[in-house]
């Protein structure tokens, strides 16, 4: 995979603006802590793990701008860095995962002088977001084996390399079968209100040449009815300990069809996406985003001017439609909760 999300050069954090694709391959090159949570909510980086890895680039170039020899008065800034930083959204658990790396890292050198502490949180910053690399690697080489020649899959919203440090989370799956030889094709729910399935799903398989085609979201269940789907695979922003799992909303709706159809219903997602404080996903907190991005969607009313307005950005699907977990550390089967406490 070429396209890189993200990069960071001499202290500055260099984002795809993914708000502009596909008219517009466009970076944004971000100095600020501003900058990086503008970015991070009104999506130009998105998706759990590159919202992580940006994160965690946001606290270096915080501390840099921090100007004390005062080691209270430097932690004391850090602290309100990863706080800012942890506002910007609150479903991606892998956000508040990076900073908790940072924060964690930055107290065990606590004694080393202000400037080694800094250094030291920029190889952090690296290490998480090289591992980051790492892990949708073996996320794909797990996934792959699920993906037999001739397979389409059906994916919701996108869980690629625009989506993370790496080549990605779902789709890795889909880049590492076809490395394989696989003859593979992919249908792409154009993922409303934002359209992150037809705006960035289907141009970053189309520059890698995978076959792809696009579908409304309410299509979804007739193309698995014509017998064109074999699997399905979606990301994750957070998964509860029993499973139950958090993404991009219409996700649930898309595991309601597949399990209807008897299609494998497959979510593939960093380790770091579990969060074992969450016990099942009612204790998710689901964004809640503007309403305009529904009736004002791309700058064209679609809609009256006084209509009410629901606009979730995630919806939680129970574990009960999930036929497997794919992460870098294997493929986790039912029942979850035990499944998972034994790879931790």
């Amino acid at each position: 995979m070429a396209i890189e999300a993200l990069s960071w050069e001499k202290g500055t954090l260099i984002l795809i603006d993914q708000t502009k694709l596909p008219e517009e391959l466009t970076y944004l090159y971000c100095k600020s802590v501003n900058e990086i949570v503008g970015a991070i909510k009104r999506l130009s980086v998105r998706g759990a793990p590159a919202i992580g890895v940006a994160a965690a680039y946001g606290v270096v170039i915080g501390v840099n701008s921090i100007n004390t020899d005062n080691h209270g008065q430097f932690f004391k800034e850090l602290d309100k860095t990863i706080s800012f930083l942890a506002s910007s959204r609150p479903t991606a658990v892998n956000l508040f995962w990076a900073l908790g790396q940072m924060k964690n890292k930055a107290y065990q050198v606590k004694d080393k002088s202000i400037g080694e502490i800094k250094h030291i949180l920029e190889e952090e910053a690296i290490f998480i977001h090289n591992d980051d690399k790492d892990r949708c690697r073996k996320i794909g080489e797990y996934g792959a084996s699920l993906i037999k020649d001739g397979y389409t899959i059906l994916t919701h919203c996108n869980a690629g390399a625009l989506a993370t440090g790496g080549m990605g989370t779902a789709l890795s799956v889909i880049y590492v079968a076809k490395e394989q030889g696989k003859r593979i094709s992919v249908f792409a729910d154009e993922t409303r209100p934002l359209l992150q399935g037809a705006r960035l799903t289907t141009w970053e398989l189309m520059q890698d040449g995978i076959d792809v085609t696009l579908i409304c979201d309410n299509m979804a269940g007739m193309v698995m009815k014509q017998g064109k789907i074999d699997l399905c695979i979606v990301g994750a922003d957070r998964i509860a300990k029993n499973g139950d799992t958090a993404n991009k909303i219409g996700t649930y709706q898309v595991a309601i069809l597949a399990k209807e159809h008897n299609i494998p219903f497959y979510v593939a997602a960093p380790f770091s996406t579990i969060d074992f404080n969450t016990s099942n996903g009612s204790e998710i907190p689901i964004e809640e985003r503007a309403f305009d991005e529904i009736t004002i969607g791309f700058g064209k009313r679609t809609a009256p001017k006084e209509v009410k307005v629901y606009s979730p950005a995630f919806d939680v699907t129970p574990s009960s439609y999930i036929k497997a977990i794919i992460t870098e550390r294997g493929i986790i089967r039912p029942p979850f909760k035990e499944s998972l406490i034994n790879l931790t």
